[in-house]
């Protein structure tokens, strides 16, 4: 009888961050595909578009205007999710009809006044810069004695909804904690009061032996497709030291940053010599007044991609019903975008 193995076998694997499984089935990475093919994606853009509401100097909604600016730029969100004067209050018709309000802050980072950008085509100069504005906005925001949370992402493609392709990323602030970064927190803690250690740092270590889910890394950051990955080409940038959010970088740690997301854009760009769709999103500790010595500084990629440029990822049926599943497993998603070149295929195709 043939032995299990994961490379083969259909299998389940944890997510310590948020006590969920994911289902891997290898197997079926071979299976033909006669599903939705989406558009090939034209991301030929110009440095300035008269059209675009985010471009320097254009008219936004409701009759705003951007300044010149060059480099970043940030405003807050014309059609925020969250309002600041939204009253205290809610509902409660017994355990099963709950309402409760939430307040917050929404704003817009434009990452460059060049229209015709994205992350991994900016120089690492530039990134610098808006990592330094996501420290000012973490700052200002979370100084705020009404926010608990800043959470901080950029979503890239219209593939995954993004509305606009001008260069530029979202902070959304929140009245109290959202689920995900509530979920681990719980889960973090847990690990800290039992091994005194970070868990993102006992795990970062481990992978750091194996060296199976390594992408890229530098002095300061490491980025990997975690073991229990849901998505085809899904990673995590995880800081060396553990620190419970961005304002505790060093200088040369935001030069780390910024040189990281780099790295791994590039790849995930040159993976199918496309612009690379993603939800990518900073995760830190709360900005309540509290202490959280169980956090650690992370950012999370979730691109839909699969095959190729044209084949992405669905999550439904059983993913909906019952457990995430993927074919392709994290070690060889690790491989293939570990294996790509550090050039972007752009300019090596010029």
């Amino acid at each position: 009888m043939t032995n299990f193995n994961t490379k083969d076998h259909p299998h389940k694997r944890l997510n310590p961050l948020t006590s969920d499984w994911v289902l891997v089935s290898p197997h079926r990475a071979k299976r033909p595909w006669q599903g939705q093919v989406e558009k090939a994606i034209v991301d030929e853009r110009p440095a300035y578009d008269p059209s675009c509401y985010l471009c320097a100097g254009n008219e936004r909604a409701g009759g705003k205007h951007n300044p010149d600016y060059k480099g970043t730029y940030v405003f807050t969100n014309d059609f925020s999710a969250l309002l600041t004067d939204t009253p205290d209050g809610g509902t409660d018709e017994g355990s099963l009809f709950q309402a409760k309000s939430e307040s917050g802050i929404c704003k817009v980072i434009c990452f460059s006044e060049d229209h015709s950008l994205t992350v991994p085509e900016m120089d690492v100069s530039a990134i610098r810069n808006v990592v330094d504005v996501w420290c000012e906005q973490f700052n200002e925001l979370g100084r705020n004695d009404q926010i608990e949370y800043v959470q901080i992402f950029e979503n890239k493609g219209a593939i995954m909804g993004c509305s606009n392709p001008h260069p530029h990323g979202q902070i959304w602030s929140s009245s109290s904690v959202p689920v995900e970064p509530a979920r681990e927190t719980v889960t973090q803690k847990a690990y800290f009061e039992k091994n005194g250690s970070t868990l993102l740092g006992d795990y970062l270590k481990a992978e750091l032996d194996k060296e199976e889910r390594l992408v890229v890394s530098n002095e300061h950051f490491v980025a990997l497709v975690p073991y229990w990955a849901v998505w085809p080409f899904e990673t995590m940038i995880i800081s060396r030291r553990p620190v419970q959010n961005l304002l505790e970088l060093t200088d040369e740690e935001r030069d780390g940053l910024a040189d990281i997301y780099k790295q791994l854009t590039v790849r995930y760009d040159n993976l199918f010599e496309t612009s690379f769709a993603y939800s990518a999103g900073l995760h830190q500790a709360p900005t309540d007044g509290k202490d959280y010595p169980e956090w650690h500084l992370h950012m999370h990629f979730y691109p839909p991609l699969l095959r190729s440029a044209t084949v992405k990822k669905f999550m439904v049926g059983y993913e909906m019903l019952a457990t995430p599943q993927r074919d392709i497993t994290p070690e060889q998603a690790a491989q293939r975008l570990r294996d790509l070149s550090p050039v972007h295929y752009k300019k090596t195709n010029q």
